[in-house]
């Protein structure tokens, strides 16, 4: 059966190169590709099992974490990391008009942020106006002169639209992670181990400990950040990345969730899974 692999819509946008790469490094056979409007919608079709998978970018070098995924992980705990892939990132600044004309800026919210000291200094009047995608503030900008979308040059497609500027992203080197969410894993090319915990007692040195008991097993952490857990101000969720290796194995990484889990209150797995670094022409 073909499966059914979610993204976030509509077509054109990172989001679904990322789902066709993915989807080939999983060795899916003749994918259904199903554009959602909405982060949120891509998780809850996988959560839900309305899809079989979906693909969603989880941390951008610019802005960090990217929190609707993150705060998905954690609610539904039964999904899983699978794969993994950074996709470097450039902006252009599309429209009908002239770059003299424009007063108002599309894009997802992302991508306005990845663009904001460009926008400050080329466009320093105009309306920064969010949108669900990329791909959704081009097809919103389509015959204004005042309006223009930050996005990919490949959904420079619709009659009349033109780049006004490439690349318009702050820092050269941005890039997105984007992990495919399954029910499967694949341990065995493993690279990345993701995890989230909450403590047990918010008390000085309980944090320390849970981090101590990951170097104490050799783990390098790759990242680690917080988001509040909706429930008590001053309460927060810890996402970490750890390194898998041939010192630090998959089978370690198992050892650690047993040392972590007398010092939590919730301790989730996202997965044991390999990441690898994608060139785009």
């Amino acid at each position: 059966m073909r499966k059914q692999v979610a993204y976030l819509g509509p077509q054109g946008t990172y989001a679904e190169k990322a789902a066709e790469i993915l989807s080939k490094l999983a060795n899916f056979d003749s994918p259904i590709f199903v554009p959602c409007k909405g982060l949120y919608s891509v998780i809850k079709s996988i959560a839900y099992k309305n899809c079989d998978a979906a693909v969603v970018p989880i941390e951008n070098s610019v802005e960090g974490g990217v929190t609707t995924t993150l705060d998905a992980l954690w609610k539904f705990p039964k999904l899983n990391i699978s794969k993994a892939i950074v996709l470097p990132i450039k902006h252009a600044l599309i429209s009908s008009g002239e770059i003299s004309k424009i007063s108002e800026v599309l894009s997802h919210p992302q991508a306005l942020a990845q663009c904001s000291e460009w926008l400050s200094n080329n466009l320093p009047e105009a309306i920064m106006l969010p949108t669900n995608s990329t791909s959704e503030a081009v097809n919103m900008i389509k015959g204004s002169r005042f309006r223009a979308a930050i996005g990919s040059k490949s959904l420079i497609r619709i009659e009349g639209l033109k780049e006004l500027a490439f690349p318009i992203n702050d820092v050269p080197g941005n890039c997105t992670r984007f992990v495919l969410l399954t029910d499967e894993s694949f341990t065995e090319e493993a690279n990345i181990a993701s995890f989230a915990f909450s403590l047990l007692s918010n008390t000085p040195g309980s944090l320390l400990k849970a981090l101590n008991s990951i170097a104490e097993l050799g783990f390098n952490m790759s990242k680690i950040e917080s988001r509040p857990s909706k429930r008590d101000l001053g309460e927060y969720v810890i996402y970490i990345d750890v390194e898998i290796n041939k010192k630090t194995t998959v089978e370690t990484f198992s050892l650690l969730k047993e040392k972590l889990k007398p010092l939590c209150e919730n301790l989730i797995d996202f997965g044991c899974y390999q990441s690898q670094n994608i060139k785009l022409d």
